[in-house]
């Protein structure tokens, strides 16, 4: 069993690694004349295309390495079939449930190589590559769309009340540097009571084992209304009467929303392990906030493991076609059409998802399991008849 473990292994280990260096020098060279267009804007040098199209290779592998799972082991166990050298495997012994727990190992493999890039590998490269490319816009900064990221909070007060405050950046640096900065603090009836104004701002964690951050404030115009109560933390505290605006250079602000809560605000969904995503919904969940979005990103990084099987599932009954029921080419061209579906499903499944407020995970899940008992089925169906 060795031997056939030896010889499935080494011929789809080859096979999918030969479809993903295919499909990622693809995506290398569209990235790459991409870039071309803007080299030699604001300082962008050929060096610095080079290196974001490096950067996005974590997640093109991300993205593919399942399609190139199913085409992959696809090609290898048709090849095989068109040799006979898997009948004869299955003369020797190799019956359906031991294929099954053969490719159950390429599998576990691959879900654990999915793991480590979904959760290490692309949210780092996706992280830099995103702060890189914020450094050539002209001072634009990282895009946040038209409206800005929005957080929120509760900030309880020295009467026992909860004030809530919103935050929103307009434009951000980095991780933990922002622009256009504005905060609105409303109490306990809703009603808004201050509002802060920043140019830029700079968030670092408290320390000290405590949580939340640290705001430091750059030119700052406060105003408040009547019957504000101070902020947590703030070091100055008014007795007003009336509206009153102030001009600051400087001002401290510490809020109970932590560094990683902010930078998961401000940066895309792929540059979040899965842990991260899943403080992230808690943290949105916690504020009424809408987070489903975010919760039906955190289940399909969940079940990536789960689609690795579902490729080598849907590759395996077509070890079981004859030579006579087509040829190589048209195996793995059913292999693709195969893979093409069930992405294009996978992706439809989630925004159907958002759009009717399903369960996040059904939405998640659901692509995968419906494709995993149609595979079984073909296979059982051509163990029994073929």
């Amino acid at each position: 069993m060795k031997t056939v473990r030896r010889l499935l292994y080494s011929q789809i280990i080859a096979a999918v690694l030969f479809v993903a260096a295919a499909f990622l020098a693809l995506s290398f060279f569209t990235d790459f004349v991409d870039a071309l267009r803007d080299v030699g804007r604001h300082g962008y040098t050929l060096v610095d295309a080079i290196w974001d199209c490096v950067l996005e290779l974590p997640s093109h592998f991300y993205d593919v390495f399942p399609i190139a799972l199913l085409i992959g082991t696809t090609l290898a166990l048709a090849r095989l079939a068109q040799t006979s050298e898997f009948t004869i495997l299955r003369t020797g012994g190799l019956g359906p449930a031991r294929a099954l727990w053969l490719l159950g190992g390429i599998g576990l493999a691959s879900a654990l190589l999915m793991v480590g890039v979904g959760d290490w590998l692309m949210p780092l490269a996706e992280r830099q590559a995103t702060l890189h490319q914020a450094q050539f816009r002209e001072g634009q900064g990282i895009k946040l769309g038209q409206s800005g990221a929005w957080l929120r909070e509760r900030a309880p007060q020295t009467d026992g009340q909860i004030h809530t405050v919103t935050v929103n950046v307009g434009a951000a640096e980095g991780q933990d540097h922002f622009r256009q900065v504005r905060m609105f603090e409303f109490d306990h009836l809703g009603r808004l009571v201050r509002r802060v104004s920043a140019q830029q701002a700079r968030v670092e964690p408290i320390g000290e084992g405590k949580a939340g951050s640290m705001w430091h404030l750059q030119g700052v115009t406060d105003t408040r209304w009547p019957g504000h109560f101070a902020m947590p933390g703030e070091t100055t505290n008014l007795d007003v009467t009336g509206i009153e605006e102030r001009r600051l250079p400087n001002m401290d602000w510490q809020s109970s929303l932590t560094p990683m809560v902010v930078a998961a605000s401000v940066l895309p969904p792929d540059t979040m392990s899965t842990l991260s995503l899943w403080r992230y919904t808690q943290h949105l969940a916690s504020n009424a906030q809408a987070a489903q979005r975010y919760e039906i990103q955190f289940w399909k990084r969940a079940c990536a493991p789960l689609v690795c099987m579902v490729m080598l599932a849907l590759a395996l009954p077509f070890a079981y076609l004859h030579a006579r029921s087509g040829g190589m080419s048209l195996k793995i061209f059913g292999g693709v059409m195969l893979g093409i579906s069930f992405v294009l499903v996978n992706h439809i499944s989630s925004h159907l998802g958002l759009l009717h407020q399903w369960t996040p995970w059904i939405a998640a899940a659901l692509p995968s399991l419906v494709y995993l008992g149609l595979s079984m089925s073909a296979f059982v169906w051509l163990v029994r008849n073929r």
